[in-house]
């Protein structure tokens, strides 16, 4: 491409050669060519452009690329602050002008860095997905999240919250997700299984675990061995998150009946200067104390109860993973006595395993429809004490005909005392889908449904608990 061409136009080219590339994956020449002229002319290599070279291969070439993916699609807020204050650009002297230059110059760079990550990310082709293909999508997922200022897993519906990002890609993480559920599906999974060496390179996700809970009666030997090993490594990850989240409380409410320890760990300086104030004597500027004030450390620990009943029809997937390893951690808390229940048309008893995420996993069978009466059934004998026990429920309430019954015995249990919690569903990503009839039954009743998103049930289960 000749010198003279305009940075202006060049970033225009790299620009629509990624919509071309992103709405019809065959080349075209003309837009190849002249991208190629550019990504070489600004001294950036030419594997940029090829869409089967993973952002990984490039870094580990050029590893002086690394710092400028990270954070390249986070706004400017220079330049966000610049507009929304409404500052007029520096006069066009020599020096601003250079600056400009330089400018325009780095914007190119920028898109073609960033053509590169998405492309890799957005166009996934079509067909079958091996391991490789896979793990590289992934990687590629993730070098994008670095790309807009985000966590590692954080807009893949995985392990976080999304995070800001100015607006400029909004519903972005479920999008992800959805992408790396398409990959997983077009996975020629048993056999990535049964051979040892691509399995290693799987790595776990929830559109991953989804697929080897569906197919796990159908593996055996080897590839059973390497779906057990795959869904205990996810299940670790996600309970390493969700337990710093549980354990940012406090446990118990402050219990004033119990005298203060009189160490110096629990001194309550301000409130001893504060009561001694009167004993300042202005003349010797100095305070004297008749009675020191120590803070109140004892904590009320009545025992609690939890019954989680979740709803395991192929819909609820996310929530039957997130809220077994979730009944777990509590389960781990002192004075919780925590009771797990499964259903879809029949309800089966998981509290013996609740201490063990994993095995209730293998345990559990995804699919069917929903017989909430079944569930309700169940949980109800293991309500002994109604003001000491919470009930979450989650599910999306698309009941077999049976919502009346289902209803009607919710709100008997609510009555009782039993704090009683609906969830839609409990994923990462806070989707969810709730039956419209028992949203607004729920709302009246004073229960509303919680939103997707797993923070919230953990807020209100530490708030109940401890």
């Amino acid at each position: 491409m000749p010198e003279a061409v305009p940075d202006d136009n060049r970033r225009q080219v790299l620009y629509w050669r990624l919509l071309a590339r992103l709405f019809d994956p065959e080349e075209q020449a003309g837009l190849e060519s002249a991208s190629l002229a550019v990504v070489e002319d600004i001294g950036l290599p030419p594997a940029l452009l090829d869409p089967q070279t993973s952002v990984d291969s490039i870094v580990q070439r050029h590893p002086e690329l690394a710092a400028e993916f990270d954070g390249l699609m986070v706004p400017d807020a220079d330049a966000d602050a610049d507009a929304a204050l409404d500052i007029d650009p520096a006069p066009d002297t020599g020096a601003a002008a250079d600056e400009d230059a330089r400018d325009r110059a780095a914007e190119v760079r920028r898109a073609a860095l960033v053509s590169k990550v998405l492309l890799n990310v957005f166009s996934t082709g079509s067909g079958a997905v091996g391991a490789g293909q896979l793990s590289r999508w992934q990687s590629d997922a993730g070098w994008l999240e670095r790309a807009l200022g985000s966590r590692p897993g954080e807009l893949r519906g995985g392990r976080g919250t999304t995070p800001d990002t100015g607006g400029l890609v909004p519903g972005l993480g479920p999008e992800l997700g959805a992408i790396e559920a398409d990959l997983v599906r077009r996975m020629h999974l048993r056999e990535v299984l049964a051979d040892p060496a691509l399995a290693a390179r799987l790595t776990p996700s929830m559109s991953l675990i989804e697929q080897l809970m569906r197919d796990k009666s159908n593996l055996s030997g080897v590839a059973l061995a390497n779906a057990k090993s795959l869904i205990r490594r996810f299940v670790d990850e996600v309970a390493e998150v969700l337990r710093t989240q549980v354990e940012k409380t406090t446990v118990g409410a402050l219990d004033r009946s119990v005298p203060p320890k009189r160490v110096y760990r629990n001194l309550d300086l301000d409130r001893t200067i504060w009561k001694n104030l009167t004993n300042y004597s202005p003349e010797e500027e100095r305070l004297y104390v008749d009675r020191l004030y120590y803070r109140h450390t004892a904590r009320r620990t009545t025992p609690q109860r939890l019954v989680v009943v979740v709803d395991q029809s192929g819909s609820m997937v996310d929530s039957m993973v997130n809220c077994t390893i979730l009944a777990s951690i509590f389960a781990g808390l002192p004075k919780v006595d925590v009771h797990l229940i499964a259903y879809d048309t029949r309800a089966i008893d998981l509290t013996p395993w609740v201490n063990e995420p994993f095995e209730v996993l293998l345990r559990t069978k995804l699919g069917g429809g929903n017989d909430g009466p079944v569930a309700m059934a169940m949980a109800r004998p293991k309500i002994a004490e109604p003001k000491n026990t919470v009930l979450v429920w989650i599910s999306d309430f698309y009941e077999f005909d049976r919502s009346q019954p289902l209803f009607e015995g919710i709100e008997e249990v609510h009555r009782s005392g039993v704090k009683f919690i609906p969830v839609g569903s409990v994923t990462s990503s806070g989707r969810q889908e709730v039956n419209p009839w028992f949203r607004e039954r729920f709302k009246t009743l004073g229960t509303p449904v919680i939103s997707g998103h797993i923070d919230k049930l953990v807020h209100e289960l530490k708030t109940f608990l401890t």
